[in-house]
């Protein structure tokens, strides 16, 4: 309106000087039509291009603020699958270190030391455990291992030469000793009673004749775990069961909550941490739609993420990782900004100049037809390259599926040279026992012959009887030589434990008794079954039973000790050795191929029984033992 006004203004000032003109000297019709006629042609143009330049100016401005607010969404999306993403990693760390402290405390509930110690208190004995707590807490990264009694007092710790050592403090209060006490096993997070620092504390109560012992207990801090989260550049807190944060790479929120606790719910809080009622305020985190807006060294955050649950090893447990938002956001807004901007500025520029050409000169029209002719054919080119693209990359595709099929078929050849690789080894044994029984087949015949000639024909008939034995005890090894060595496995079926660990200890028999190697073996059960292939759990059990009798060449009362045992969903079968154990350098690289400690080894037999197992649902391991080596394999449980 304004400008309209001072167009106005401009024309009739402008008649106003044509007037006075005019009256000092008069001035044509026709002259007065030159000066009226620009003047108004000129009124309205600017006007047009005023207005027009207005409105693409408030185009632009609320093209820039959606594609902002569009950029700023896309962006926390994408945070948050960047979060989602990263969780599954933040919580095995979290999940593996409670899992590695957890079989510490299992392990010393069985300790002869610790038995001793707690069922004949000997002082001497205390101090020869608590330098042996030190050692296995300095090996583990654990911050302290301690023997409780039954009464609840200290008996031995490991931190025995320091300040703030638990010798002799009594922790019967304890909700970790109370559950192991009850339960068998206790974990709790808590403050600490004499160090006040906070940490996890794992325990698990020690067996005694008639009733408990005591309690072998190991806190655990988090910080390492916390350390490794923070390296990442997430933000990342655990709550507990009330919603408290116990782990956080934010200190100031330790013992903080998500949400505002009533006083009941304080009180549980705070009996189950043992912290006082004025840490439990609620941390200065506050939700914003998809946002989170929280204090973080007394500096707000904006935050973007996701929680889930810790997992069986942690009930109850909830862990939650964000990203920093702040300048992904700002970021992500200014680009959609000057993008959106960018465009439109592009499709105004094209349409002006598009408009100009036609009003200036139609015969451009004809170029343009060109252009557009040119366009098409660019875009045939462009989809002529796209369909030999597909082409190639369907070649590719092919190729790919064959080299995968080739691998697969190069497995299944090596499993098979193991196989007769290890026929080979055992040949040799297997004729040997042959022998025996052939030479005695040849005796009974020639008894029975003459026997017959004398009359006999009971004793006839015996030796007869004799030979079929011997015969269908050749057949069994022949057969079961000639089951092993097939190149196609048999298909899965239900089949019993026992009957895979007979097959491998019949093949090795002979090797067994030249080797003088006691074999402990479980008492049948037929309701233990799995569902696989015979022939590729006993090349397992024969590649096990083969490691364990080269260890023990050259020791003294070698023994195998082969066990199994059952869940609900798992049959596990393990296969110890009295040997010499393995190194601790060739532990890392057990399962990896050529990696083996023998002279003529080739490093393939524990890499092909675990990936037999895997293909079999299961899995093969090395579990601790004391002495010697313990591999142990698991499989499904086949549901009968």
């Amino acid at each position: 309106m304004r400008i309209h006004a001072l167009l106005e203004y401009w024309r009739v000032d402008f008649r106003t000087v044509v007037l006075e003109m005019e009256a000092t000297r008069p001035i044509s019709v026709r002259s007065k039509d030159r000066i009226y006629r620009p003047v108004a042609w000129l009124s309205r143009q600017w006007l047009a291009k005023t207005t027009g330049a207005l409105t693409v100016l408030v185009v632009l401005v609320i093209a820039a603020v959606i594609a902002g607010r569009v950029a700023s969404e896309q962006a926390v999306a994408g945070l948050v699958d960047q979060a989602r993403a990263g969780l599954p990693l933040a919580a095995a760390t979290l999940a593996g270190e409670i899992e590695k402290q957890r079989l510490i405390p299992l392990t010393l509930a069985r300790d002869p030391d610790v038995i001793t110690l707690l069922g004949t208190y000997d002082s001497n004995s205390e101090a020869n455990l608590d330098r042996k707590l030190k050692d296995i807490a300095e090996d583990a990264g654990s911050t302290v291992i301690y023997v409780i009694g039954a009464d609840g007092r200290t008996l031995a710790t490991s931190n025995f030469n320091e300040p703030d050592s638990f010798a002799g403090a009594k922790f019967p209060y304890r909700h970790y000793f109370r559950d192991a006490i009850t339960n068998g096993v206790g974990m709790q997070y808590a403050q600490g009673a004499v160090s006040a620092r906070p940490g996890l504390f794992l325990s698990r109560r020690v067996e005694g004749s008639a009733a408990p012992l005591g309690v072998v207990v190991v806190k655990v801090g988090l910080d390492g775990v916390e350390k490794t989260w923070r390296a990442s550049g997430a933000v990342v807190c655990v709550t507990n069961e009330e919603g408290v944060i116990i782990a956080t790479t934010v200190p100031g929120w330790r013992f903080s909550t998500i949400s505002k606790l009533n006083e009941a719910e304080i009180a549980v809080a705070s009996e189950r941490l043992q912290v006082v009622d004025t840490l439990l305020s609620p941390a200065p985190i506050h939700r914003q739609g998809d946002l989170t807006v929280a204090q973080i060294d007394g500096k707000p955050a904006v935050l973007a993420g996701i929680s889930q649950a810790v997992g069986p090893s942690a009930p109850g447990w909830r862990l939650m990782l964000s990203l920093y938002a702040d300048p992904v956001i700002t970021r992500a807004r200014l680009e959609g900004q000057l993008t959106a901007v960018l465009a439109f500025s592009l499709m105004i520029a094209f349409g002006r100049i598009t408009w100009r050409r036609r009003q200036l000169q139609a015969a451009r029209r004809a170029a343009l037809t060109q252009m557009n002719s040119e366009l098409e054919a660019r875009v045939e080119d462009r989809t002529d390259q796209l369909k030999r693209t597909n082409l190639a990359l369907a070649a590719e595709m092919a190729e790919r599926e064959n080299a995968e099929t080739k691998v697969q078929h190069l497995h299944d050849e090596l499993a098979q040279a193991n196989r007769l690789s290890i026929l080979g080894q055992i040949a040799a044994g297997v004729a040997h026992e042959m022998n025996q029984p052939l030479a005695a087949i040849g005796v009974y015949a020639d008894n029975a012959q003459r026997y017959f000639e004398a009359g006999r024909s009971t004793s006839a008939a015996d030796s007869l009887g004799q030979i079929v034995a011997l015969t269908e005890q050749i057949a069994s090894k022949t057969e079961a030589l000639r089951s092993f060595a097939r190149r196609a496995p048999s298909a899965a079926t239900v089949m019993t434990i026992d009957d895979a660990i007979d097959g491998a200890l019949l093949l090795l028999s002979g090797r067994v008794r030249e080797a003088s190697v006691s074999v402990i073996r479980p008492r049948r059960d037929s309701a233990l079954c799995v569902m696989a292939s015979r022939i590729r759990v006993e090349q397992i059990l024969v590649n096990l039973l083969q490691n364990a009798l080269d260890a023990l060449q050259g020791r003294p009362h070698p023994q195998i000790e082969v066990q199994h045992t059952a869940s609900a969903e798992s049959v596990h079968i393990s296969v110890r050795d009295n040997g010499p154990g393995l190194n601790p350098a060739i532990r890392t690289t057990l399962f990896m191929p050529f990696a083996t400690s023998k002279e003529k080894g080739l490093g393939l037999g524990l890499v092909i029984s675990s990936e037999i197992a895997h293909e079999l649902g299961g899995d093969l391991e090395l579990t601790p033992f004391g002495e010697g080596a313990c591999f142990t394999l698991t499989l499904p449980r086949a549901q009968q």
